[in-house]
């Protein structure tokens, strides 16, 4: 499986370097930027010009490359070493997303395990990225075919709201929560897409509706607080999201507003399903509590654009991720198949 599974690929490697789609400056306009070096790529994982967990890790993955080409040394334990300290780098920009340090793992793991020159490693190291990025898109169609698996029966096209971003953009291709979505349309079992604005940052209607947009999916943008009113009318059959991190009990990490859209899903009794690879699994933590939670520039609160919304004095939380606790999770869907959080951990062995 390759990239032409979407339009998006929002993660190019070529001619040495990276080329990423800027999604900050998404749906007015279309840029990508040429990152040549492990700051830069640090850089862009930070201010979210690249976002979404596979992605965060792919991007990564690249930018740890990016920086043992700059490693200048013969002695294997000197670039060893030199290739810690910029994977510390990288893992100190975003310390939700679990999949930021499994790709660094993977790197690392590689650099150690490849014998020969340090020229084999650099060499071992690109192939290696570019496989993270591969497996990720075959990754998530897999995901999108086991979600076709679990989703209601009834109607026969269903509408279906998501919550910020888990798109091709946020992935290698394709997408996790977006991933099930195409694949429901493609099946001709879609009727529509409802997606959150997701405030403060509006993943939801500046990069899920561009996607839908991109590919003629029916997409209707409603606010965040309109979620609620929307099930009422029982105009959604489904939410499917994605996640940044899952404990091993089946909690859920994702953007902030996925945990209050859950509980009102339970509410009306609409299905709450979670879309992610098992590379988000994190089966080190035992349940949600134990997740760090990003805490993000006020500026992200009090201004839209550049225009202040609120008046002078006034203090600010902006927590980037809720958690949604297991029981509230009617199935995870991963690349592996779907199950309830109970069952996540037949997984740990394996993956």
């Amino acid at each position: 499986m390759t990239s032409n599974l979407t339009q998006v690929d929002p993660i190019v490697w070529e001619s040495d370097r990276a080329s990423l789609i800027d999604q900050t400056r998404l749906p007015d306009e279309y840029t990508r930027i040429e990152v040549t070096t492990y700051q830069q790529m640090a850089e862009a994982i930070k201010t979210m010009i690249v976002r979404g967990a596979p992605a965060i890790g792919i991007a990564a993955a690249y930018g740890l490359y990016l920086g043992a080409k700059e490693i200048k040394t013969s002695d294997r334990q000197v670039f060893l070493t030199q290739l810690e300290e910029i994977a510390q780098v990288l893992c100190a920009t975003r310390p939700t997303a679990v999949n930021l340090f499994w790709a660094i793992d993977q790197m690392l793991k590689t650099a150690i395990e490849t014998s020969g020159t340090i020229n084999d490693i650099k060499i071992a190291l690109l192939q290696k990225a570019n496989t993270i990025k591969e497996d990720d898109i075959q990754t998530c169609f897999a995901i999108g075919e086991a979600g076709l698996t679990v989703l209601p029966k009834t109607p026969e096209k269903l509408t279906i709201l998501t919550h910020c971003n888990a798109g091709a953009l946020a992935t290698g291709g394709y997408g996790t929560a977006l991933g099930v979505i195409r694949s429901a349309w493609n099946s001709g079992r879609l009727n529509r897409v409802y997606a959150d604005e997701t405030r403060p940052r509006l993943q939801g209607a500046k990069l899920t509706t561009w996607e839908c947009v991109q590919e003629r999916i029916p997409v209707t943008l409603i606010s965040d607080n309109m979620a609620a009113h929307c099930m009422k009318q029982g105009l959604i059959d489904a939410v499917i999201v994605g996640a940044d991190r899952i404990t091993a009990n089946g909690d859920a990490a994702n953007k902030i507003g996925t945990y209050s859209l859950a509980i009102v899903a339970k509410a009306h009794n609409v299905p709450f399903f979670v879309a992610a690879p098992l590379s988000t699994v994190d089966f080190k933590l035992a349940t949600g509590d134990e997740i760090p939670i990003e805490e993000r520039d006020a500026t992200e609160v009090y201004q839209v654009g550049s225009t202040r919304i609120c008046p002078e004095g006034v203090e600010f939380f902006n927590p980037a991720f809720d958690v949604t606790p297991a029981e509230l999770i009617t199935a995870i869907i991963t690349e592996k198949g779907a199950v309830i959080p109970s069952e996540l951990k037949q997984f740990s062995v394996r993956f």
